[in-house]
């Protein structure tokens, strides 16, 4: 490029980076397994962290070797629903530093938005703990033709911002979102949580989003350009 971007929003995950509710998910795809008779394999859970939920299914019956009629996955996916709607229903705890971090860019005057392959009615208890007035738009996994990886809810995310998707910050755990930011132009900031990141070209590693501050979300523009 010929001029730095400048920063302008942030484009924040949910599950395993503002919130720890990927353990949540975790019980409900195991549960969900058993009720079909199998056991999950780390391995098998592990490729469902950071899918939306049609892919994280089919990712899940494929590996299990059950048979993806029409019927059965709606009733898992019903299932899986209700199951981790009870869950998320009360106080979800934090990722450290989310809150602060959060904050910090509410203050800033940044443009902010909640990018998320998880459906808005299950994303909305997530806003319960989170607090909404950290966003100024959500995008959620069933707003959108495409869930991560593919680009479309943070190429959305930053439409409905008004701003230039080279401009944003995209902070992430997964390797699926992360995919997902740097197809839409992003800048992007990792942050594992229950799964290893590739280090691949333009990411920026932290171990937690505590002491995140603003000259490190514009060094993750830097980085990228």
């Amino acid at each position: 490029m010929t001029a730095r971007s400048e920063l302008a929003g942030v484009l924040w995950d949910m599950d395993g980076t503002l919130l720890d509710s990927e353990k949540l998910w975790d019980i409900g795809v195991r549960e969900l397994a058993r009720a079909h008779g199998h056991e999950m394999t780390d391995e098998l859970r592990h490729a469902l962290i950071g899918a939306s939920g049609p892919d994280a299914l089919r990712l899940m019956f494929e590996g299990l070797g059950i048979e993806p009629t029409v019927a059965a996955v709606a009733a898992a996916g019903e299932l899986l629903e209700a199951r981790v709607t009870a869950l998320m229903s009360g106080p979800i705890p934090w990722r450290p530093g989310a809150k602060d971090a959060l904050a910090l860019v509410r203050t800033s005057g940044l443009g902010t938005a909640l990018v998320t392959n998880t459906k808005r009615s299950l994303t909305e208890f997530g806003l319960d703990t989170l607090g909404r007035d950290y966003f100024d738009v959500s995008v959620c996994g069933d707003e959108v033709a495409n869930g991560k990886p593919e680009p479309d809810i943070y190429l959305r995310a930053a439409e409905l911002l008004g701003l230039d998707p080279r401009n944003c910050v995209a902070v992430e755990d997964s390797p699926t979102g992360a995919r997902a930011a740097q197809a839409a132009g992003c800048a992007v900031i990792v942050i594992p949580c229950e799964i290893a990141v590739p280090p691949l070209p333009g990411r920026v590693f932290r171990d937690s989003l505590i002491g995140l501050t603003l000259a490190d979300l514009k060094d993750a523009l830097r980085v990228r350009d």
